[in-house]
Parts: structure tokens; sequence; C-alpha cells
């Protein structure tokens, strides 16, 4: 298997002050990690290019993202909301971080890769077609998927989402579309409040008690997730990889390892192997303690590099 790895240094001149948990440490925690482990080495390293207007008008409307665009202040930072905040590089890192799922859709749909980690910042699913919101300014994971119809006319797509937080953004994009089918785990009841019990057919809840540990997450996904899988059979696999479900994660109560994280990117490939082709392009979402964020990313490169999770 061939995974290509896509970052950019520029994701790390986003920050929101020195006390807010989305903060450049995290993807210095992955590089850390994976470089250690000998996995980036394995790895199709390159980086993303910011996404285009007109690409990210595919989601959110022009008047949004040019009222996003007047929010950048010169220097300093500013709230969009309690948790969301902007310093004058804030929409360069975020344009970067869907021009990287861009990329990655790219590079699966070119043959270039089998699969692909997208491993930027900020976070993109909390981002509703008008409203950035919960660290998140663009929804990459949907500007990527949007890219895949337009540019290679897919139709079927699966986006799976095990961040410990709902992926309202994405719901709030894609509810009612037929062809789009949307898998999502979360603590519950838990952040962001709305869409924590949507009616929508293309939406797979999977709601998870506090303390919520790995074997019955697993049972979770396999009774919730499979069987919609089966009978969508999605032409292009995207998850949004949110780390911050694990045991150690300061954000929220559940109780997942490392190894839950490398059991469920394996189910995600099997899906992508058996109705895909294999193309499977991941994107970073949630993961605040650094020391299980790097060992949560590792899991999952490990599972899309094929590799066993213990040597």
């Amino acid at each position: 298997m061939i995974t290509a790895f896509i970052s950019h240094p520029n994701c790390d001149l986003h920050h929101m002050g020195p006390e807010h948990p989305e903060s450049p440490l995290r993807l210095e925690a992955i590089r850390a990690r994976l470089a250690l482990s000998g996995l980036l080495q394995q790895t199709m390293q390159s980086e993303a290019r910011p996404a285009t207007e007109e690409e990210l008008s595919r989601v959110h409307p022009l008047r949004h993202l040019r009222a996003l665009d007047k929010c950048v202040p010169e220097s300093g930072i500013v709230a969009l909301d309690s948790d969301t905040l902007m310093n004058p590089d804030s929409l360069e890192a975020a344009r970067i971080a869907a021009g990287a799922v861009i990329r990655g859709i790219d590079q699966v749909y070119r043959s270039q890769a089998d699969n692909v980690f997208c491993a930027v910042r900020p976070p993109g699913h909390h981002a509703e077609t008008t409203d950035a919101m919960g660290f998140c300014f663009y929804n990459n994971i949907a500007v990527g998927a949007a890219h895949a119809r337009a540019r290679y006319g897919v139709k079927r797509i699966a986006i799976l989402d095990f961040d410990v937080h709902q992926c309202n953004g994405t719901i709030d994009i894609f509810k009612d579309d037929p062809d789009t089918l949307i898998c999502t785990s979360y603590q519950f009841p838990f952040y962001p409040w709305r869409y924590l019990r949507s009616e929508w057919q293309n939406v797979i809840n999977t709601p998870l008690e506090a303390g919520t540990d790995g074997p019955v997450f697993r049972r979770a996904i396999e009774d919730d997730w499979l069987p919609a899988l089966h009978a969508f059979k999605p032409e292009l696999v995207l998850v949004s990889a949110g780390f911050d479900a694990h045991r150690a994660d300061p954000m929220a109560e559940l109780c997942l390892e490392d190894e839950d994280y490398y059991w469920v990117t394996r189910l995600a490939l099997d899906i992508a192997a058996l109705y895909a082709d294999n193309r499977l392009v991941s994107v970073l979402e949630g993961g605040y303690d650094l020391d299980a964020l790097g060992r949560s990313a590792e899991a999952h490169v490990k599972a899309l590099l094929g590799l066993p999770f213990k040597d």
C-alpha cells in the first residue's frame, strides 16, 4: 500500500493563544512520533496547497467566505465565538487544511497513492455551511468530497467520523444528500449539541455514553456502520480522524486506546478495498493530549500502511 502524508508548515502559523488546546504543538507531536517510529519515512510526503475560493464555495456560500475574510485581524487575535479565534494567518492555514484533502483526492484518483493522511490544522468537521465554530473555519472533509464530485464525477461518498464530538458541520452540509453517507460516533450528550438526534436517512449516528471503552465502541461501530456501508457501497471513503476519544484526552470522557484507532482505521480500509478500489483519504480533526495524539496517529498510519499494530 502506498500511503501519502500531506501537511504544510504554514498550518503552524495559526494559533488561538497560549492556553488554547488546538495549538501548533499538535502537529509537532504527530510529526515527531511518526518520525521516531520510522513510519513517516515509509510514506510519500508532500505539501498541501491552499484551496481556492471556487473550491471552498462548493460547500460554503461566497457571502460567508467574504464575511470570514473581513474578520481577519491585522495583528493579534479576534474571537468568532468563545472557543474559535483567529489570528492574521488563520484563514491561510485553514485554506491549506482544506487544500490538503483536495490534494489527497487527486492522489488517490491519479493512482499516485492508495490512501492518504492529511496532518493539518485547523480542523474542519464543525464548520457548517455558513457558520465557523468549534475551532473550525472551513469544512475540510466536505471541501474534499465536493472536489471529488466536481473533478472526478464520484457519486457515492462515505464520510466516517470517529472524533469524540459529532460532525455537525458535515451533517449540516450533506443532510438529505442520498449520495453521501455520514457515519459519526461521539460522546452523548456533548458539544456541539445540535444534530445529535438527527433523523436524516444518510446520517448514521453512534452516540456513546461517557466512560465507553474500546470493546463497547467496536461493537457499536460494527452494529451501526457496517450494515449501512455495505448497503451503500461507497466509491470513495473519507475519514475525519479525531483522536480526542482517547482515554488520556482532557476534552471528553470516552476511553479508547491506541489500538482502537488502528482497528477502526482497518475497518475503513476494508470498506475502501471492497467498494472503492482502496481509495481512502483521512484528515486530522481533534486530539488534544499531545502524547496520546502522537500515539493514536501512529496507530492510524500503521493501519494505512498495512503494517501490524505490534511488530
